[in-house]
């Protein structure tokens, strides 16, 4: 009876076979994820170093914003940041000189882009700076070459 009746609703048309379910094969499977793995293994690694340039660059930015912060300290104050002091006096005014303190000169010493902290030394060692600036790089480590050098004020 419900056959009789499907086939007066459908305009008496014979009801179609019933149609076969189709999926995928195992091996339709793994070749589109071999293929996925080939084109991830290409494009990867351009992003990672590209990750890699980009904290390098931010590393060198951040050496020149703490360089001149600290060339607009010795302006007002007539001496450099002791080693005591270190770079957290340029966000923080010094004990005993808050008259001539004229600061914030920069808002937070922030970590490198490898979460460290960034190093300073009065007098410098390097070149001609009075003072050095420095991230110990992707390493973490003094030294190093390439993606693991340092990145200090006195290569730019």
């Amino acid at each position: 009876m419900k056959i009789e009746r499907m086939k007066r609703v459908l305009g008496g048309a014979p009801v179609p076979p019933k149609v076969r379910a189709r999926a995928f094969t195992l091996m339709e499977i793994m070749v589109v994820v071999v293929i996925l793995g080939i084109l991830a293994a290409t494009i990867l690694p351009e992003f990672l170093s590209s990750k890699q340039d980009a904290m390098v660059n931010a590393a060198k930015a951040d050496v020149a914003n703490l360089e001149n912060a600290v060339e607009r300290f010795y302006i007002n104050m007539d001496r450099l940041p002791t080693a005591e002091e270190g770079l957290k006096v340029l966000a923080d005014p010094p004990s005993g000189d808050e008259k001539k303190w004229r600061g914030p000169y920069i808002k937070e010493v922030k970590p490198d882009p490898w979460g460290r902290a960034y190093q300073y030394r009065a007098p410098g060692v390097h070149g001609k700076n009075r003072f050095d600036i420095w991230s110990y790089g992707a390493d973490g480590s003094e030294g190093g070459e390439k993606d693991a050098a340092d990145i200090g004020n006195w290569q730019q």
